[in-house]
């Protein structure tokens, strides 16, 4: 399978202090890195999950794809193309290639707009012309399975659900390759979810569309993702299939994440992990492994030695010390 985007030893850094608190005390570090040594790939009609808690730097990865947010080390190769080298122009156009779908379904549509103008609104970004806009508008907006009486609507007339709709219509304008959707489901009732992630996966089916999904809800990387990655701040620590890591998570902040997924099959209810404490600081990582301030099962070593990336499994990749399919920990759960 020819992949259409890879990341390799990605960083990302913010600076917290100004020039002169940095001046002032030369010994503190005055960045923080938002995303750190992040290597990933995604296959040309395949969708990648990217799962972690708030604040671990999902977001902050999605936007460096496209630039908007600056990387600071590392590449970022889209169909082989270096997107951290090119020139405003070539980045311009490859924007045409990669859209995204951001957060909030209503927030991310200007209120003075209407969905017709919305929708069309990548055309006239990029300088688009020659296009019979009624028309278009007209097929984008039956695309997305909404009635084209919708088109003179403002975004405070819509529910959440044909919000987001009107999200995936004009993420999809300029018949993008790569889509990264961060939190497609955010704010959307269990029953409209439903119907958001299958229009999606419809349109990844007729159209050939990648996907990065950017979230916290695990059932909706289920759904949609064929393959996942774990980010704990900033750092990648479990990547393999959506099969493989559901039916027998590595890393016990996988497991911890999966636990509070709810199991109605009692056949099919795992061991039980609860994640304690809350996301430690990025600007003041823990030493050796950097999970192991909340893991149960953190050793000596965890706290001495930061875990290497190791293959536990053909295509699956661990950061950990002791990943469960190798080690003991299965047993401490079960008893």
């Amino acid at each position: 399978m020819t992949e259409i985007l890879s990341i390799n030893n990605l960083r990302v850094r913010f600076r917290t202090d100004g020039v002169v608190r940095a001046l002032i005390n030369r010994n503190h570090d005055p960045y923080i890195d938002a995303v750190l040594d992040v290597s990933l790939s995604i296959e040309q009609g395949k969708t990648l999950g990217l799962v972690g808690e708030s604040g671990s730097g999902k977001t902050t990865l999605g936007r460096s794809i496209v630039r908007l947010t600056e990387i600071t080390s590392g590449t970022i190769t889209f169909e082989g193309a270096d997107i951290g080298q090119m020139s405003s122009n070539d980045l311009s156009a490859i924007r045409k290639d990669i859209s995204m779908m951001f957060q909030d379904p209503v927030a991310s549509l200007s209120p003075r707009k209407t969905v017709r103008n919305l929708i069309l609104e990548p055309f006239r970004i990029h300088k688009i012309k020659n296009i019979a806009r009624d028309q278009k508008a007209k097929e984008l907006i039956q695309m997305v399975g909404l009635d084209e009486a919708f088109l003179g609507a403002y975004p405070h007339q819509l529910s959440g659900g044909q919000a987001r709709r009107v999200g995936v219509a004009r993420a999809l304008a300029l018949s993008p390759k790569l889509v990264i959707a961060d939190e497609p489901t955010a704010g959307l009732d269990v029953s409209v979810q439903g119907e958001i992630l299958n229009l999606m996966k419809r349109l990844q089916a007729d159209k050939g569309l990648s996907y990065l999904i950017i979230t916290h809800n695990l059932p909706v990387i289920r759904h949609l993702s064929d393959h996942l990655a774990i980010i704990y701040l900033g750092r990648v620590i479990e990547v393999g299939s959506t099969q493989d890591i559901f039916a027998n998570p590595a890393h016990p902040y996988t497991l911890g994440l999966l636990s509070a997924v709810p199991q109605p099959d009692p056949a099919k209810r795992r061991e039980k992990l609860k994640l304690e404490g809350e996301l430690p600081s990025l600007s003041r990582r823990p030493t050796g492994c950097e999970f192991h301030t909340r893991c149960p099962f953190a050793a000596e070593k965890c706290l001495r030695e930061a875990p290497t990336r190791q293959e536990v499994e053909p295509g699956r990749f661990v950061s950990c010390h002791f990943p469960f399919p190798q080690s003991p920990i299965k047993a401490q759960l079960a008893n």
